[in-house]
C-alpha cells in the first residue's frame, strides 16, 4: 500500500468515526428532550389513557386449580367465524393444504411437478413419506409442519395427498 494511500485511509477513518460520534451525540440528545416533553403529553392524551385501561380490562389468566370457564372465548355480536372444512379425498387435501407450499415451492417444498426434487423422497419409499407428512420434517431442504399445518386432518387422508403428490411427481 502507498502513502498515499495509508493517509487516505487514516483521514477517511478519522471523518468516519467523527460522523458516527456527531450521529450518536444527536441521538442523546433527542431522546434527552423526548423524555423531558414526550412522555408528559402521552400520558395526558384520553385516547391513549382509554386504549391502556381496554387492554387491561380484556387481560385474563387461566390459574391452575380453579374454575377458569369465564376465560372462554366468545366472539364478539355480528362477528363472522369462518370454520374450515376437512376435504374428502386426497386431491381436496393436496388444492386446500398441500398446494400451498408444493405449488411454488415456499419452505423448500418440493414443486408437484419437479421429479428432480421428488427422485430423492420417492427413493425413501412411501412409509417414510407419509411419515414426514404426518409428523413433520425439518431437513437441509426445508421444513415440512406435521400434516401441513392442518393438524386436524385424519391421518388417512394425509395419506391420500401424498399419494395423489406422487403420482403428479412421478
Amino acid at each position: 500500500m502507498s502513502k498515499q494511500d495509508s493517509q487516505f485511509f487514516n483521514i477517511f477513518s478519522l471523518v468516519l468515526g467523527i460522523l458516527i460520534v456527531i450521529a450518536i451525540l444527536l441521538f442523546a440528545l433527542a431522546r434527552a428532550v423526548g423524555r423531558d416533553t414526550q412522555n408528559a403529553h402521552l400520558l395526558l392524551d384520553p385516547k391513549y389513557v382509554a386504549d391502556v385501561e381496554k387492554n387491561l380490562s380484556t387481560g385474563r389468566v387461566a390459574v391452575a386449580g380453579r374454575d377458569n370457564s369465564g376465560l372462554d372465548i366468545v366472539p364478539a355480536a355480528g362477528a363472522i367465524v369462518a370454520e374450515l372444512t376437512i376435504p374428502t379425498d386426497g386431491i381436496g387435501v393436496y388444492e386446500q393444504v398441500c398446494g400451498a407450499c408444493h405449488l411454488n415451492g415456499i419452505g423448500g417444498a418440493p414443486r408437484s411437478d419437479d421429479r428432480a426434487a421428488w427422485a430423492p423422497r420417492l427413493a425413501q419409499g412411501k412409509p417414510t413419506l407419509y411419515k414426514h407428512a404426518i409428523e413433520g420434517y425439518t431437513g437441509k431442504g426445508g421444513v415440512m409442519p406435521a400434516k401441513g399445518g392442518r393438524t386436524d386432518l385424519p391421518d388417512d387422508l394425509v395419506k391420500a395427498a401424498v399419494d395423489y403428490m406422487v403420482t403428479k411427481a412421478q
